[in-house]
């Protein structure tokens, strides 16, 4: 089995800025309120310096707002770091795919557009490679005990069943599933271990679970009990004094091989 990994989580929201616009890097609460941190390529940096694996961007709103890719901030972060990059936001077509990968990501993540346009996940893997698709399932438990999708940033109940749509998302050529908990996204209170396990149960191509870090013991119940290839994670590390190199160590003494230096 490959090493697992820690992958920090960049949301990033635009705001105004003078007589413009710019990006810039929040945390969130299930979906709903945000709190600004910063500069989304500075704190990339340091998270580079701090060992971590991957990075995965998204921007919450480019769905909802039906507009363009971060292509600027995925360039620029490009240019300062050297750990691979998912971008995710907005991915409708095989033009939004090819711009990303064009412009210094290397993965994509997809959910809303694959969900309407399920074709796009085997184009997009017969062109780039199932390596590059990362398929994004945010889902929320109901009073009834299920688990049902939502699309563009938790504001649309999609009519799937998560583990059912991880298992038609890799058989259609997907090389990766991110799944968030809405319920649990910065709350702190743990790591949807339930529906985690679910999936890692039924595909064979990496899970990586989000939504819910508050301990750094969460990290290890990820991949001890969820079986989670990684975890991402980003309230964490932006507003705990926590950083990935602490949480790899944690990980590491739970006895789970995870690469702990560079």
């Amino acid at each position: 089995m490959l090493k697992r990994r820690l992958i920090p989580k960049l949301q990033l929201k635009r705001r105004p800025f003078g007589k413009t616009t710019r990006m810039v890097l929040v945390t969130t609460v299930q979906f709903r309120d945000t709190i600004d941190v910063g500069d989304a390529v500075s704190q990339a940096k340091i998270y580079q310096a701090q060992s971590a694996d991957e990075l995965i961007f998204v921007d919450i709103d480019a769905s909802v707002e039906n507009r363009g890719n971060i292509v600027d901030v995925v360039r620029k972060a490009s240019e300062e770091i050297l750990m691979p990059i998912t971008v995710g936001g907005g991915v409708r077509s095989m033009a939004d795919v090819r711009l990303l990968l064009s412009n210094g990501a290397d993965k994509v993540s997809i959910n809303t557009g694959a969900v309407e346009n399920p074709d796009l996940i085997n184009e997009a893997s017969a062109a780039f490679g199932a390596q590059c698709v990362v398929i994004a399932i945010d889902y929320r438990k109901h009073d009834d005990g299920t688990f049902r999708g939502w699309t563009r940033s938790g504001r649309e109940r999609a009519p799937l069943d998560p583990v059912s749509w991880a298992v038609e998302a890799e058989r259609r050529g997907a090389g990766e599933i991110l799944l968030t908990s809405i319920d649990r996204d910065g709350t702190g209170k743990g790591l949807d271990l339930e529906l985690t396990r679910q999936v890692v149960d039924r595909v064979t191509v990496p899970v990586i679970t989000s939504g819910g870090c508050g301990l750094a013991s969460h990290f290890s119940d990820a991949f001890i009990k969820g079986g989670a290839d990684a975890v991402s994670a980003g309230s964490y590390f932006c507003l705990k004094d926590q950083n990935p190199m602490q949480a790899r160590a944690h990980i590491k003494n739970s006895g789970i091989d995870i690469r702990l230096h560079k």
